[in-house]
């Protein structure tokens, strides 16, 4: 799958990123018979000869997998959140020391600079945005308004859906609208329990099973795609192919096709915008490994890299038409960054089901859709918006009883015996688009390869923070009512970029005047540059949004083929 070329050599297309929507650039823009050149920043990740630790079980890790001094001097940042709290996956997450940032406000950026991106380590769930998710700015006079509504996304999700697979259940919300799904997968005990429960107790929610990117019967195209062991050893990457990443399936079939070159490796800084046809031309790169600068040529250039990254290369390119970076006519490149916000429920136990317990480790869990501010009797005056759980039931951890034993037969008895079940309940809520929570450039702190670093000025306001109260407390009034006792609420601290769903920052939009991006993910003012990631979005949601990057990716590379065709890029 690696070409490395030339720069005198010229391409249909360029994608910048290899990632969830790198991925899906590269399949749609090949499969259509462009001649793709597709970037990567960092090193070659083959499928499964390259998941280092795909059968490694828990008791084989150093340390039983704890990071060492030295490895959390390195990651002194992401060791920050959940997803680097051992080393199962680290060579997925990028040294903070040599790639570092800057803070006015924390921000925690979990970043992969390797063929496939965050799509090896993502958490595969995969949820619909609906029709008030895209209408709510312009009702509400809250930002501006999505260009597209819920019909023009709809076809691409079942596309997207269709294609990588996505295990789940229908369930007939307007909020949450359904999907091309494969067998869901099956509730524990426990959740069955609580989903009872909510169905007898509230008119306005329900609990569901998750929806998430793995496949639960039969195969998707790619390299061997098949069924989910239930290993839950996703992030290491799968050999089995069953959960979706672009090394197991996108970049594969656009491989397929003899239309893609992949040169990882390549650090896109800047955009090539020619005054004279107003087009960008193609993209300038840095060889990450010997400095040798590289320039090469396109029609039209899709940015996937994430919305930092994408963003970041928009701002460094700069011309006399653009002294602000590409397409900042707007002065919103950079702004209204968001994230989901995160961390805060509640937990309960129970000391029913003691006779039961599960098979295999379910790489999924269960999911509350939102039910708040959705008309009526659900709407808040104190907040905007609303949440959704994610969370789970499991036996819980037998060292919980250890410390009250000593040794002997009562020792070995707590060992080998589960301890009770417990459930808990995380909220996913959504973040508005505030103009001021943005991300610029240094140009005094540079890199290794002397570009500027990211500094990030963001934080999460009232809004999110009266939403929190509110998700703590419906979560506890939810395990009450069915029944599991011992319950505690949780609140951590909101910190954005801990969700990994940063958005907004090239956002798309009606008017060029306050937007970055058209209806079709187009800088308005040059129209064969296209970004596709998580910069796009004109407000989040508060579902996970991989499954609506990838429909924005393959609506907007169709586009671009249709564009192409008549010579309008």
């Amino acid at each position: 799958m690696v070409n490395i070329n030339t720069a005198a050599e010229s391409y249909d297309a360029i994608v910048v990123g290899t990632g969830i929507s790198g991925g899906w650039a590269a399949k749609e823009l090949t499969q259509k018979g462009l001649k793709t050149l597709v970037l990567e920043r960092g090193r070659m990740v083959k499928h499964i000869e390259d998941y280092p630790t795909m059968y490694t079980d828990p008791w084989d890790f150093e340390n039983g997998g704890e990071l060492n001094v030295e490895e959390r001097k390195r990651y002194h940042k992401q060791i920050r959140t959940a997803y680097l709290a051992n080393k199962d996956a680290i060579h997925f997450f990028v040294d903070d020391l040599e790639h570092p940032y800057n803070e006015i406000k924390r921000f925690d950026w979990a970043r992969g600079y390797h063929v496939g991106g965050r799509s090896i380590t993502w958490g595969k769930q995969s949820y619909r945005l609906s029709e008030m998710d895209f209408e709510s700015n312009a009702k509400e006079g809250v930002a501006i308004d999505w260009p597209i509504r819920y019909k023009d996304l709809a076809p691409w999700y079942d596309y997207v859906e269709e294609f990588i697979g996505v295990s789940g259940q229908n369930e007939g919300l307007p909020q949450l609208p359904d999907g091309k799904f494969l067998k869901p997968m099956e509730m524990s005990c426990v959740e069955k329990v609580l989903k009872d429960s909510i169905a007898s107790s509230y008119k306005d929610r329900i609990m569901t099973i998750g929806r998430a990117a793995h496949i639960t019967e039969g195969t998707k195209p790619g390299m061997g795609r098949s069924t989910c062991q239930f290993r839950n050893r996703c992030r290491r990457g799968c050999p089995y192919g069953a959960y979706f990443s672009s090394n197991s399936s996108t970049l594969p079939v656009a491989a397929e096709t003899g239309n893609m070159t992949l040169r990882p490796n390549s650090i896109v800084h800047e955009v090539i915008y020619d005054q004279e046809t107003k087009r960008a031309t193609g993209v300038r790169v840095i060889d990450a490994d010997t400095n040798q600068s590289y320039e090469y040529k396109a029609k039209v250039i899709f940015l996937c890299a994430s919305a930092v990254a994408s963003t970041s290369i928009l701002m460094q390119s700069k011309s006399d038409r653009f002294p602000e970076g590409m397409g900042n006519d707007s002065g919103e490149l950079g702004h209204n960054l968001m994230d989901h916000h995160l961390g805060a429920g509640a937990r309960g136990v129970t000391d029913d089901f003691q006779d039961k317990y599960f098979v295999g480790n379910r790489p999924n869990g269960i999911y509350i859709p939102r039910f708040r501010n959705l008309g009526g009797s659900t709407n808040r005056k104190d907040f905007l918006r609303g949440y959704g759980y994610q969370g789970g039931g499991s036996r819980s951890d037998w060292t919980e009883n250890v410390k009250e034993l000593s040794y002997g037969k009562d020792l070995t008895k707590a060992i080998v015996t589960p301890g009770k079940w417990q459930m808990g309940l995380g909220g996913f809520g959504e973040c508005l688009p505030y103009h001021e929570n943005r991300m610029y450039l240094d140009y005094d702190k540079t890199d290794k390869w002397g570009l500027p670093t990211v500094t990030f000025d963001a934080e999460f306001k009232e809004n999110e923070m009266v939403m929190r109260e509110d998700i703590q407390d419906q979560a506890a009034e939810m395990l009450d009512n069915a029944g599991f006792k011992d319950i505690s609420k949780f609140n951590g601290e909101a910190v954005i970029g801990k969700g990994i769903h940063e958005m907004g920052t090239a956002r798309m939009g009606k008017d060029p005047k306050t937007s970055v991006l058209n209806k079709f993910n187009q800088v308005h003012s040059v129209p064969n540059v296209f970004v596709t990631d998580g910069s796009a979005m004109t407000s989040s949601g508060c579902q996970n949004p991989s499954l609506t990057y990838m429909a924005l990716t393959a609506r907007a590379a169709a586009y671009a083929v249709e564009e192409l065709k008549r010579q309008n890029l």
